[in-house]
């Protein structure tokens, strides 16, 4: 088959009608592919001949790839994807299991439906747009779960005939999260095994950094879950330059290694793993992990207990689920963290609303009424709007502030794109007479920009290019992987935030990052989210499930009051998050957050049930 041409169906029969037995598909492969629509195109229409349902990421560098289906269908579609020469090479690991009984537990891990997504790449290593990703070319050395196994095993002798190894030369690097690290790892006598404890695959590049003595001249056995996180990774690794370059990957990953070695070898716990199996162990049915809150040995993630502040998975045994529902993760409390309290008495505070500096972000308290100690309030990141700034949403804004006192901290910033200066001429220009405004022109900013906007070089104005078009958002589709990254490291550097509200752009710009959070990380960082006068940014992927987020939805009725966003653009924006857990207020105030009741009641109850 032509590695260029769309891929086509065998036989035309769908695989979902055989009653044979279930089974869970994973695979990557790197590559150049010549037409990715094209490419996902053919996946969504054979896979949904097949009855599949899971996840599929097709991007200018490969694909990857997390099915599940009869095994028969599964079958099927690994004969037709091998008889692709794009595929060569690719380790297909089909593994039979039970069906998914769980709806709540398959609908969060995407295998109640197919998802079939184009993507600019499939592993986001780095969200910083301004490091260079790593040349996947330059990863580490493909191991067998044999090879790699036979190297743990006999560390002090050598990987290969020319390069001896010491017992302290070696150092074994979990290229995952830590929640996955809880219940699962390698464990080798006499070998360091490096567990860099992050919340999200993106943070693993700093940790490489801020520890690079620890893997400096070492010989670096790396492995994840099935192996396409090593790639990356060990890549970044090398590229750091001399001293770096003995970086070897557990090819197939974990699921590879406990296949070869199914009464675990040195993998002690259980593997955790992104479909409706949540993990997978070995015949040794250790339990590695342990209750967050009492300690007692426990390795279930099936009741999807998450961190109240970040949304990280968290292991929380029954017992405990019954005595609370907050929680507070292993990372957060190294922070500071504590839990939510639902009951404390609140006074009046000037400090309504405050005006951050991404590099200056301050968090605000209530105190009790005795004075000793002190309770946070709910802190929610604001988005403006474009052609707006953090200065004067915050004066926007202040009444809605004011109201939320008692209950809530707003924190503002301004978008990373700065706007050219423009202004609407007069009558009076038309007659030859200037109408240039006066005064020193106040900077604006935006989330999202038109293709070849070009940000003010001195300050000065120019004739806008047409008069207002309320339809122009549509034309602002550049510039979101920046503005991705700036929120996230606004984040960050906040040490957290409750929840994030958006005006306009900036709840389209928080619906993406909402999106684009969910599918590199899988999790949240925030409780909440309040879009008003929001529409779905004509940029991303907006196709994919629903984003499952508790959300507040605020726009103008249909009858025309906000004539800059129409109703329906923010219903469709409402349609992309979980219905099940969506709240909506359509108002006849116009393109504003309206703070008169019922209005502001509906906003104040919303946000209660998170204090």
């Amino acid at each position: 088959m032509d590695a260029t041409a769309p891929l086509r169906g065998q036989d035309g029969k769908g695989g979902g009608g055989d009653g044979g037995r279930y089974g869970v598909l994973l695979y990557y492969k790197y590559a150049e592919i010549p037409d990715a629509p094209a490419l996902a195109a053919f996946y969504e229409a054979h896979c949904r001949e097949l009855a599949l349902v899971g996840r599929v990421r097709v991007g200018p560098d490969g694909v990857n790839a997390t099915l599940g289906g009869r095994m028969a269908a599964l079958e099927k579609h690994v004969a037709e994807m091998s008889s692709n020469s794009l595929f060569e090479g690719t380790d297909f690991k089909l593994a039979s299991c039970g069906d998914p009984v769980d709806e709540r537990v398959a609908r969060e891990c995407g295998f109640n439906s197919l998802s079939v997504r184009l993507v600019k790449e499939l592993v986001t290593l780095c969200s910083n747009p301004s490091l260079a990703t790593p040349q996947i070319t330059c990863a580490g050395r493909h191991l067998s779960a044999a090879e790699f196994h036979s190297v743990l095993q006999n560390v002090g002798t050598a990987l290969d005939s020319e390069a001896p190894v010491k017992t302290n030369e070696v150092v074994v690097l979990d290229a995952r999260n830590v929640y996955e690290t809880r219940i699962g790892k390698f464990h080798v006598p006499n070998v360091e095994t490096l567990d860099p404890e992050i919340r999200q695959y993106s943070d693993l590049p700093l940790w490489i950094d801020e520890h690079a003595e620890k893997l400096c001249g070492k010989s670096i056995m790396m492995y994840c879950t099935g192996g396409i996180r090593c790639e990356m990774a060990s890549a970044y690794i090398r590229s750091k330059g001399e001293g770096f370059d003995n970086v070897f990957q557990l090819y197939g990953g974990i699921q590879r290694y406990l296949e070869q070695f199914p009464d675990g070898g040195y993998f002690e716990g259980k593997n955790f793993v992104f479909d409706h199996r949540i993990s997978v162990g070995s015949l040794k049915e250790n339990i590695l992990g342990t209750c967050l809150l009492c300690g007692s040995s426990f390795d279930d993630y099936s009741s999807r207990c998450r961190c109240s502040h970040c949304r990280m998975l968290v292991l929380v045994c029954s017992t405990c689920q019954d005595s609370t529902k907050e929680y507070v993760c292993e990372l957060c409390q190294k922070n500071g963290k504590q839990c939510c309290q639902t009951e404390f008495e609140l006074i009046e505070t000037s400090a309504y609303g405050k005006l951050v500096d991404i590099n200056q972000i301050a968090t605000s308290t209530i105190p009790r009424s005795n004075g000793s100690e002190q309770m946070k309030k709910l802190k929610i990141l604001c988005l403006h709007g474009f052609r707006q700034n953090a200065s004067n949403f915050k004066g926007r804004t202040s009444a809605l502030a004011k109201k939320l006192k008692h209950i809530a901290e707003l924190v503002f910033i301004d978008a990373p794109h700065e706007l050219s200066f423009v202004y609407q001429p007069n009558s009076d220009y038309c007659c030859g007479r200037s109408s240039l405004p006066s005064g020193t022109p106040t900077r604006k900013f935006a989330w999202l920009v038109a293709p070849n906007s070009t940000c003010p070089t001195e300050q000065d104005w120019r004739i806008a290019d047409a008069p207002f078009d309320p339809l122009q958002y549509q034309q602002q589709t550049d510039k979101l992987e920046e503005s991705y990254a700036y929120i996230e490291r606004a984040i960050s550097q906040m040490g957290h935030i409750d929840g994030i509200l958006g005006f306009s752009q900036g709840a389209a710009m928080a619906a993406l990052f909402c999106r684009r959070q969910l599918t590199t990380c899988g999790s949240l960082k925030f409780r909440f989210g309040i879009f008003c006068s929001g529409y779905p940014a004509p940029v991303g992927d907006f196709d994919g499930e629903p984003i499952r987020l508790p959300s507040l939805h605020c726009f103008g009725n249909g009858e025309g009051n906000d004539r800059q966003i129409a109703n329906r653009a923010s219903s469709e924006l409402m349609k992309q998050f979980d219905k099940g857990c969506c709240s909506v207020i359509e108002h006849n105030m116009g393109h504003i957050i309206p703070t008169r009741p019922p209005y502001i009641d509906q906003i104040k109850e919303f946000l209660s049930s998170f204090l």
